[in-house]
């Protein structure tokens, strides 16, 4: 009599628990990442002694030329109240960060500064970096 040896089916590593924990840290990275705004151009800013980090989520800035970028394109003066009354909208509680040039002429971020307040935004700041 001849006998056959049964070989026992091969072990076989089941992958789907690893697939539901890989994907819940995923799903928990991108909830927990905290994305970077910016206004779309690199500015030389003031330097303050009493300068803060701060978060806003509407970021005008304005270039030495007189250029005023807001989300990475550049706008006029005249639409930057419609632009802030828009993201206001989607973020009621945000505030606004103008970031100007420290050779960029008073008189455009003072007319900045008052489309903002037309726009409805209380909460107004200007950017400047600490001292190194």
């Amino acid at each position: 009599m001849i006998r056959r040896h049964r070989t026992p089916d091969e072990a076989e590593i089941n992958i789907t628990p690893m697939l539901d924990i890989v994907f819940i840290m995923l799903i928990f990275f991108i909830v927990t990442t905290s994305f970077v705004k910016e206004t779309g151009i690199d500015v030389s800013r003031p330097t303050a002694n009493t300068a803060k980090k701060q978060k806003g989520s509407i970021l005008i800035g304005i270039k030495d030329n007189g250029e005023i970028w807001m989300e990475k394109r550049q706008i006029e003066l005249r639409a930057v109240r419609a632009n802030v009354e828009r993201a206001h909208a989607e973020n009621p509680e945000g505030s606004v960060v103008i970031v100007a040039d420290r050779a960029s002429e008073t008189g455009i971020l003072v007319e900045v500064m008052d489309q903002v307040k037309l726009a409805g935004v209380e909460s107004i700041s200007i950017a400047a970096q600490a001292p190194r």
